[in-house]
């Protein structure tokens, strides 16, 4: 069930911002980990053991671990088949595939009205300006957990192919074996691929041949350092476990990452002409995501907190994720009350949520008063899910409060800037004694001297 706060109580709890520990793991996974390496140790040494001997020893050392991990078929191929990614979009079913294929379109649409453009000026005296380039050479991490995600390779992909990026890598975690029987091992769910049929599908779809199926701390460990199977990339980015956010984190220098995903959040403001029922299927469809999502809703009218608490409840009752609503509901979920609609919103500017729903009379005047999300969504027919799956925005949006400096991906975080510097000789004769004079500020006499030759040039 739900939990209907107050405004004092709701900080003290949902609404607070606590930072990560990472000494603070669930028992389940340091067993887990225990088991792995023989001992106790934490889950940043763990991944740092992984990341080291992956550098080091490269497809051994990935073969080993995907195999210790994810139980990885020895004889199967890191790289998935070119055939196999056709055959998995080809098997597909059609109202599905109908389905990727129109958001595909409106993901590319959208991001292709993104200015991005190099530029240049003539004013300052000679030509200067910034090249945008590309990056040439970017991973995509796929989850491929309990709930495979091809809408994430549409979400991450289309962006950087606009933006002009050429070569695009997916690493995707594989399916686990399961053993029936007569003792033989065979994949989950009976799939014939090594990894998820749908997300192979998708790459497909979006023209991407070169996918790997690996998943976890050795996922990143192979596209940042390179092994001899897979090359080295450029940056990596998407979302995944605790081990990935690991590895993302120690591999950031060696390349580049988009950011440190926590777990998925969404905040609905609504007044007392929102519909309970869609409220409510709101806030569950986020809180299915994982035991530690989180659905908040903040209203001024109890009466529709009461409702919607009747409707959370109600509808749980026939969901097939119920044993993950029962966790994360009362975890880090709930419906706080408030004195007025501005009040939600400063609530909300506070806690920063990777999504926000307006489900108010007016959402634009409201949204004037919003400075902190990863994405508003304006009225209760622009639900959440929409922007999921396919509304045209990615659905990679900051979290954990990150939507107070950060930004939902878009086709800037696939290029990179090259300043241009290109002077005529009277700007260089006018500013250099200017750089001179810096310069034996900041006591760099060799820096002056490189300005005062080129004024004085007879000398």
């Amino acid at each position: 069930m739900i939990k209907i706060y107050d405004v004092k109580s709701a900080k003290k709890s949902i609404l607070k911002r606590i930072p990560p520990d990472e000494t603070a793991v669930p028992p389940i996974l340091l067993d887990r980990i225990a088991a792995t390496f023989g001992e106790r140790i934490n889950a940043e040494e763990a991944v740092r053991r992984i990341l080291r001997d992956v550098r080091s020893r490269g497809d051994a050392a990935l073969r080993e671990w995907s195999a210790k991990l994810d139980s990885f078929p020895a004889d199967a191929p890191i790289r998935v088949p070119a055939e196999a990614l056709t055959a998995a979009l080809e098997a597909l079913d059609p109202e599905t595939r109908a389905a990727l294929e129109v958001a595909a379109d409106r993901i590319r649409e959208f991001y292709r009205r993104q200015p991005l453009t190099s530029w240049f000026t003539n004013d300052l005296g000679g030509t200067l300006g910034q090249f945008i380039r590309p990056i040439q050479r970017v991973g995509l991490y796929v989850p491929g957990g309990t709930a495979p995600l091809p809408s994430s390779v549409l979400m991450s992909a289309i962006p950087a192919q606009v933006a002009g990026v050429k070569e695009i890598v997916i690493v995707t975690p594989p399916l686990r074996l399961q053993t029936t029987n007569d003792g033989q091992q065979t994949m989950v769910n009976g799939s014939s691929s090594i990894v998820s049929a749908v997300i192979l599908a998708a790459c497909a779809l979006c023209d991407i041949t070169e996918v790997y199926a690996l998943g976890g701390a050795q996922a990143i460990a192979a596209i940042a350092y390179g092994t001899e199977s897979v090359p080295a990339v450029d940056k990596i980015f998407g979302p995944g476990n605790l081990f990935v956010t690991l590895a993302k984190r120690q591999v950031f220098g060696a390349v580049g990452i988009d950011g440190l995903a926590g777990p998925t959040e969404t905040v609905v403001i609504a007044d007392e002409n929102a519909k309970p029922a869609w409220v409510a299927a709101d806030l569950l469809a986020q809180a299915e995501h994982d035991v530690l999502a989180s659905a908040i809703l903040l209203t001024p009218s109890r009466k529709l907190a009461e409702a919607v608490q009747v409707e959370v409840g109600r509808q749980m009752e026939t969901l097939p994720r119920a044993d993950i609503l029962a966790q994360s509901l009362p975890g880090q979920s709930g419906i706080v009350i408030t004195k007025d609609l501005d009040q939600a919103a400063a609530l909300n500017n506070a806690y920063a949520p990777e999504h926000l729903c307006l489900a108010v009379a007016d959402p634009w005047a409201l949204s004037e008063k919003i400075s902190n999300a990863g994405g508003i969504f304006m009225g209760e027919h622009s639900f959440e899910v929409l922007g999921d799956y396919v509304a045209g925005p990615s659905h990679v949006m900051p979290t954990g409060g990150s939507a107070r400096f950060a930004s939902p991906l878009n086709t800037w975080d696939f290029v990179h800037i090259i300043s241009l510097i290109a002077l005529n000789p009277a700007t260089t004769a006018q500013i250099a004694p200017l750089a001179a004079k810096i310069a034996r500020a900041e006591g760099l006499e060799a820096h002056a001297r490189s300005a005062d030759c080129r004024v004085n040039v007879d000398k």
